[in-house]
């Protein structure tokens, strides 16, 4: 019997991992986060274990063999079906944990923004899966999952009453604003509301009846907004405090 190196470090990574899915309940730690094993104390970089193991193409932890690959992800699988979930870990993580509350409670409590848990703003996460422009860039997936907790978009703002308004549509500047929303959510989503948005940040999002993505200028966007914020609407301050822009 030959034992190689490499398959004794796996080895130790999946003994990690399985301690650290038993103990938390998913396998979608922060990137920078560090397991203690129980078992000999060892301090193990989970986190970025994990990005490494999820990484694109050849350069993933599973290694170069197609074969061996094939059987390393099995084996993650068996620890975590979600262990390579198609959304982030970010995600992930928070998904779980309320998951873990309906599971032992019977039912979702509530939650308010401020309520932690693991270091984790747990309530403030929830609020914004609940927003209609954040719910929308969800995938089908994850809607469901939410759905079974009990979790439902909040119903978007109703229009201006102005029938005139109404029938001419919203003004370029509104449009303009609603872009700028949209392509603040989807920063926030994988980057977290309390990291600010650099001058220089651009995103792409989708626009209703445009076949290409719109180019937003956010950190553009972000600047301008807060220049002229005496003159935002009540709606669109908040719109802006959901997303956790403080100065809104």
């Amino acid at each position: 019997m030959v034992w190689e190196p490499g398959e004794e470090a796996w080895e130790a990574k999946l003994a990690a991992l399985r301690s650290y899915r038993r103990a938390t309940g998913h396998l979608a730690p922060r990137q920078d986060a560090v397991w203690t094993d129980p078992a000999d104390g060892t301090q193990v970089p989970i986190g970025q274990h994990m990005a490494n193991l999820r990484r694109k193409g050849a350069k993933n932890g599973l290694g170069k063999d197609p074969k061996r690959a094939e059987q390393r992800a099995a084996q993650l699988a068996a620890i975590d079906p979600d262990w390579n979930c198609p959304w982030p870990l970010d995600w992930q993580r928070h998904y779980r944990m309320l998951a873990d509350l309906v599971e032992a409670d019977g039912s979702l409590p509530e939650i308010q923004p401020g309520v932690l848990m693991d270091g984790d703003d747990i309530g403030k996460w929830l609020q914004q899966q609940k927003q209609p422009a954040v719910w929308a860039r969800l995938l089908p997936e994850q809607q469901e999952r939410l759905s079974t907790l009990g979790i439902k978009p909040l119903e978007a703002p109703s229009p201006a009453p102005a029938a005139k308004r109404a029938a001419k549509g919203p003004s370029k500047a509104q449009a303009a604003f609603q872009r700028g929303l949209a392509a603040l959510a989807q920063w926030v989503e994988p980057e977290g509301a309390d990291r600010p948005v650099p001058r220089g940040a651009v995103v792409e999002i989708t626009v209703d009846g445009e076949t290409e993505p719109v180019v937003v200028k956010l950190g553009v966007w972000v600047s301008n907004t807060k220049s002229r914020r005496d003159k935002l609407t009540q709606e669109q301050r908040d719109a802006l405090r959901e997303l956790g822009v403080d100065w809104a």
